[in-house]
């Protein structure tokens, strides 16, 4: 038996899980080459995906043999059996491991950022790898699980050696496998495509499982989890498709504005969106267009049209029971900075706060000097023309405004941790501004 590769893996995978859909789970991929098949599965069950972050322990003169495993939280498993085979000294053992421990940090930091790891504790962990071996990786990460406090462990894999489950003991509570064949010899000898996952690839996965919209079954929500819903949004003569998220005890919700040629689907807004719901901020993610405005491309750039959409969305959003009372903001990216920027220029809009992500807001004209609402400018260090563009809109406005550069960053802010910091900029701008116009407003 062959898969394709490690996605294809991935969706056979989540045949044989479906029994997990809707029972709490949370699906954590091992990087690197188990994270593209988790996030197959993580889709296909509607649950959250994390990473586990276990690195391999190589015999020094042949690194493809584990003979150990290390992960987060101090733990460390080693295959005696491998290192008396290979004759591993105790200095040799331990060079590896400071090796394996320093990468293990690191990537950490590249893959996660600053956020923390999805909580575990009580709920079901879905290991996820693209196959077992000597089953040592697949061993540290359960035990990480384990050690984070998961009510059940399931270790789920495409392939593996026909005894792996007596290999691998009680580190699991279910063992969950595609493929077993009695002639293994190594995991890549299973799939066509077996090249090398990158470090790129596994952020934009955990990128897209933020961005994903989670499965609804659960029946009773964990406390401080915001629930999300469907809205069809009324703008004038239209109705736009998005999505309300709004935690208890809000102060606030913030209204995001996507920037051209995006929608409310933007993998790096819902990627803010969600920082913000943490920190107990409501969201408004919508398509500022319907899909039969989108194909023309006049429309994607008339700022004006754009204002007017968001205008009419705040109004919509001001009449729902969530919204009651709630301080409003909104998000800008690109060219939807400008129509936030527009909007709250608006007469009687009573806009508490305006971030604007790697904005234009140089496109909002002559409406700069009315915005009122203060105004938070964040722009990529290296995305030159751009920040020149912020600096003169700026000097245009007579709001309290500030300009935030992201040293590093360029415009979309793909750069490890650079979007981690655009959230953390807006959440703090949000929170003290939306704080001040609820006092205000009582």
């Amino acid at each position: 038996m062959l898969f394709m590769n490690r996605r294809e893996a991935g969706r056979q995978l989540a045949e044989r899980l479906g029994h997990l859909k809707g029972a709490d789970a949370v699906v954590l991929g091992l990087p690197r080459g188990g994270v593209p098949v988790a996030a197959e599965v993580a889709d296909a069950l509607g649950a959250p995906m994390d990473v586990c972050l276990v690195r391999k322990l190589g015999v020094p003169f042949q690194p493809e043999l584990g003979m150990g495993a290390i992960g987060e939280g101090g733990v460390r498993v080693i295959n005696d059996d491998v290192v008396r085979a290979a004759q591993v000294t105790a200095d040799e053992l331990g060079q590896v491991e400071a090796r394996e421990r320093g990468v293990l940090e690191s990537r950490a930091r590249r893959y996660r950022g600053a956020r923390a790891p999805i909580e575990i504790e009580g709920r079901t962990a879905l290991v996820v790898d693209d196959g077992v071996a000597t089953g040592s990786t697949a061993r540290a990460a359960c035990q990480i699980a384990r050690a984070r406090g998961a009510a059940r462990i399931v270790l789920a894999v495409p392939v593996a050696p026909h005894d792996w489950t007596a290999r691998l003991g009680g580190d699991a509570d279910e063992f969950v496998c595609v493929h077993t064949p009695r002639h293994f010899y190594a995991i890549g000898q299973f799939y066509v495509d077996f090249s090398q996952t990158d470090d790129d690839e596994v952020v934009a996965c955990l990128e897209e499982a933020i961005a994903r919209p989670l499965s609804t079954r659960r029946t009773e929500p964990r406390p401080g989890v915001p629930e999300d819903r469907e809205a069809d949004v009324r703008a004038g003569a239209v109705v736009l498709r998005g999505q309300l998220t709004v935690p208890a005890g809000v102060t606030g919700i913030v209204v995001f504005a996507h920037g051209s040629g995006s929608s409310r689907h933007s993998p790096r807004n819902r990627f803010v969106a969600a920082g913000l719901n943490r920190a107990g901020l409501g969201t408004l993610l919508f398509d500022l267009l319907t899909e039969e405005e989108e194909a023309n491309r006049a429309n994607v750039f008339d700022t004006g049209l754009l204002a007017r959409r968001l205008t009419d969305a705040t109004a919509w959003l001001r009449g729902q029971p969530e919204a009651d009372g709630r301080a409003v903001g909104y998000f800008g990216a690109s060219t939807g900075a400008a129509a936030a920027l527009w909007a709250a220029a608006e007469p009687g809009a009573r806009i508490a706060a305006v971030v604007s992500r790697g904005g234009r807001p140089d496109l909002a004209g002559p409406r700069l000097p009315a915005v009122s609402a203060p105004t938070l400018l964040i722009v990529g260090g290296h995305d030159q023309l751009v920040l020149d563009l912020n600096r003169e809109a700026q000097a245009r406005l007579r709001c309290e405004s500030r300009l935030t550069v992201v040293p590093g960053a360029t415009h979309l802010f793909e750069e490890p941790g650079a979007l981690e910091e655009v959230t953390d900029l807006a959440r703090d701008w949000f929170i003290d501004h939306m704080a001040s116009a609820t006092h205000a407003a009582a």
